[in-house]
This record gives C-alpha cells, sequence and structure tokens, in this order.
C-alpha cells in the first residue's frame, strides 16, 4: 500500500498545473475572441464623388478651353468659351431696341420740349389777336346790319369768322396744356408695355450669350475636359467634368444584423492606404434598401450576408484629401 499512496500523492499536483494550463488557454481564447470582435467595427468602404457637368444649352465650336485637367477653379471662374458671333450682335441688337423703347416711353411721359411748348404758346398769342380783330369787326358789321347797309349774309359771314378765330385760340391753348402734361394714360401704358417686352428680349438675348461662356458655380476640381478647342459641341454635352469637395463621400456597407447601431448624424473615423491620418466624417444616408452581397435567396440562415449601403461626408478640407474609387476603411 506504500507505493500506491505515494503514487496518489505524486499525480494530485499533476492535474492541478493541468488545469491551471486549461484555464489559461481558456482566458486567452476569449480575450482574442473578444478582440476579434472589435474588429468587425471596421469595414472597408471606398470613396465616391459626384461629378458636376458643364455645359451649354446651345451648340457650337469650342473656341477657348480656359482650364486644364487637374487643376481647381474657383466659383465664377469661366470654363470655356463657344463662338458666339451671333448671341453678341442679338444682345447690341437687342439693347438699341430696348433703348429706344425707354426713349419713346420717357417723352410720352413728360410731354413736349420746351421748345415746341414755346411754338405753341405763340401760337396762341397770335390766335387771340385774330379773335380780337374778328370780335371787333363784328361788332362793326352788327351796326351796320342794323343801319341796313349790309346784308344778313355778311353779317354771317364774320360770325363765322369770329368763331374760327376764338376757336383756333381755344385749340391751342388745350394743345399747350396737353403738352405740358404728357401723352395720354393709354399711350403711355402701350409706351411701358413696349419697353418691358424690349428688356425681356434682351434678357433672353443676354442668356444666349451666357450659354456660350459658361462660369463654374463653386470652387471644383477639373476632373475632365472631354473636348479639345476646335471641336464641335452640342448642345448639352460636357465639355468641363468638375468634382466640388463636398460632393465627395465613403460609400460603405453594413450587415443587416448590425444596422441598429448605426444612425443619420453619427461620427464615423475613416483611414487608407498612404493617407498620412484618419479622417472623421458624418453618416448623412442610410440606404432603405437591401442589397446581398454576394446575392442569394433571402432566408434566416443568409440574414448576415444582408446589408444596407452607408453614406458618410466631410469637411471640405478632409474631403480635397480623398479620391473616387480610393479603398478606405471605416470605423464606427
Amino acid at each position: 500500500m506504500q507505493p500506491n499512496s505515494k503514487s496518489f500523492i505524486w499525480r494530485r499536483p499533476v492535474s492541478r498545473r493541468r488545469a491551471f494550463y486549461f484555464s489559461f488557454l481558456l482566458c486567452f481564447f476569449v480575450f482574442v475572441w473578444s478582440c476579434s470582435r472589435s474588429v468587425d467595427d471596421t469595414m472597408p468602404g471606398y470613396v465616391e464623388g459626384q461629378f458636376v457637368y458643364a455645359a451649354s444649352a446651345l451648340s457650337g465650336r469650342l473656341d477657348t478651353l480656359n482650364v486644364a485637367k487637374g487643376k481647381t477653379v474657383k466659383a465664377g471662374d469661366m470654363l470655356f468659351v463657344l463662338e458666339h458671333v451671333y448671341e453678341t450682335e442679338e444682345v447690341n441688337s437687342k439693347k438699341a431696341l430696348l433703348k429706344q423703347a425707354k426713349d419713346n416711353l420717357e417723352n410720352q411721359r413728360k410731354g413736349l420740349r420746351p421748345e415746341e411748348l414755346d411754338q405753341i404758346r405763340a401760337q396762341i398769342a397770335q390766335a387771340a389777336a385774330e379773335a380780337w380783330l374778328s370780335e371787333k369787326e363784328l361788332a362793326r358789321r352788327k351796326e351796320l346790319y342794323k343801319e341796313n347797309d349790309i346784308s344778313r349774309e355778311a353779317l354771317d359771314k364774320a360770325e363765322a369768322a369770329h368763331k374760327a378765330k376764338a376757336g383756333k385760340k381755344d385749340e391751342l391753348e388745350a394743345k399747350l396744356a396737353q403738352g405740358m402734361q404728357g401723352a395720354r394714360p393709354d399711350i403711355i401704358e402701350a409706351a411701358l408695355a413696349g419697353a418691358e417686352a424690349a428688356g425681356s428680349a434682351l434678357a433672353q438675348a443676354q442668356w444666349g450669350l451666357e450659354q456660350k461662356m459658361p462660369k463654374a458655380t463653386a470652387d471644383a476640381l477639373v476632373f475632365d475636359t472631354p473636348h479639345v478647342p476646335g471641336d464641335w459641341v452640342d448642345a448639352g454635352s460636357p465639355v468641363v467634368v468638375l468634382l466640388p469637395p463636398e460632393n465627395i463621400k465613403v460609400r460603405f456597407f453594413i450587415p443587416e444584423t448590425r444596422l441598429g447601431i448605426i444612425k443619420a448624424g453619427q461620427k464615423v473615423t475613416v483611414s487608407c492606404d498612404g493617407c498620412a491620418g484618419t479622417f472623421t466624417g458624418m453618416v448623412s444616408y442610410i440606404s432603405p434598401k437591401a442589397e446581398y452581397t454576394p446575392p442569394v435567396i433571402f432566408s434566416d440562415n443568409y440574414r448576415s450576408r444582408l446589408s444596407y449601403m452607408i453614406e458618410a461626408v466631410f469637411a471640405v478640407e478632409d474631403a480635397r484629401l480623398l479620391h473616387p474609387g480610393q479603398p478606405v476603411r471605416v470605423n464606427l
């Protein structure tokens, strides 16, 4: 019994040591598993850019290309110039018509010129003198008619002459009053409508000229220039492709089982190969449509493969450092 007791006493330390090793390995694997769980928060993604295609609504020959691929432009910079001889002449013609319409309106509003008014006043004075003489002559004719020295016909002629002289004076006085006040309201209204129509025609002509010389609407990178000077450019055909930094975003996909952990406005961190540091963005869009990656028939067994597209945007300074198509890592 002695050897057996020794053997029994010798084996107990060995079993405790094995239990210790087993516990250590179990803790190690739990730690590694927990670390691998945190890696799941990093998901692959890519940079996406929404391009602005600068084109003209009118066709024409490309005379000048003011930008170069890879350069940046400021808002208001002219991008390119198409032939615009006809448009320029059209604008000049419409400017002349507008000036003519405005002058006519002003002339109708202010009435006759001072020289014309003075001429009417002189005519009124002459008509008044003639009316005074005709009135005297009519008085003499009436005395002669009472004494039967003239006939009734001669008296009627004198009365008619006096009425004509007096009527001329009244007519000139009315003309003077109208000349001082301007044209009739309906004539002024017609002149105003003509001026407005001429202004609209000029605006349309200027729009056509501006279409031949488009300008950048925002600061942007010149991504591409599909045409070269001398090309015939159809209406609506892009001549310059721009990429504003605010149109740069990152897209990534999150499994359906983890969709609940992400919200619009949530901050994300993006890193990429060769980047000096990380970029902090904000979730701007969560797709309401589920996608399969790779495509499979939906079932409960494949719910982890069902994913949703997420988009994140960045500050302009950071967005300038990202490039469309660039692979990135997104950390939630």
